[in-house]
C-alpha cells in the first residue's frame, strides 16, 4: 500500500483519492463511520475517535493520524483499549502518520482523518 498525497480534505493511496475519513485494517481500506461517536462531539468541539468506533484492533500497532493540524481528539478509553490488547497506539498528525505507514511495517492497521 503506498500513500502519494495527502492535502487537507483528501488522501490519495495507491492511486485512488479518497475525501473522507479511512479505517486501514490489514491492507482493506473502509470509510471511518463515526456515528458511534458524534454523541461526545460537544464535549470535544469535534468528533472524536471513541472506543464505540469500529476500530482495527487486529494488528500490533495502531497508527491514528489525527488530521492536518492534529486536531481530531483520540479519546483515553481507546489508549487505555490500546494498552490493554498490547496494541502500540501512535497517534500524530495525518501528514506524520503517512509518513510512518509509508516505512512499512506488517501488523500495522491505521485511522486516518483527513481534515483539521
Amino acid at each position: 500500500m503506498r500513500f502519494e498525497k495527502f492535502s487537507f480534505g483528501s488522501i490519495r493511496i495507491d492511486g485512488e483519492t479518497y475525501e473522507y475519513d479511512l479505517v486501514i485494517d490489514r491492507g482493506e481500506i473502509q470509510k471511518r463511520k463515526k456515528k458511534a461517536s458524534k454523541p461526545y462531539r460537544e464535549a470535544f468541539k469535534h468528533t472524536p475517535l471513541s472506543i464505540k468506533e469500529n476500530i482495527p484492533w487486529r494488528c500490533s500497532r495502531l497508527v491514528i493520524g489525527t488530521g492536518a493540524e492534529g486536531l481530531l481528539p483520540v479519546m483515553d478509553e481507546v489508549r487505555d483499549e490500546a494498552r490493554e490488547r498490547k496494541v502500540q497506539l501512535i497517534s500524530v498528525p495525518t501528514p506524520e502518520a503517512i509518513a510512518i505507514l509509508n516505512r512499512g511495517g506488517k501488523a500495522t492497521n491505521a485511522i486516518l482523518h483527513v481534515t483539521c
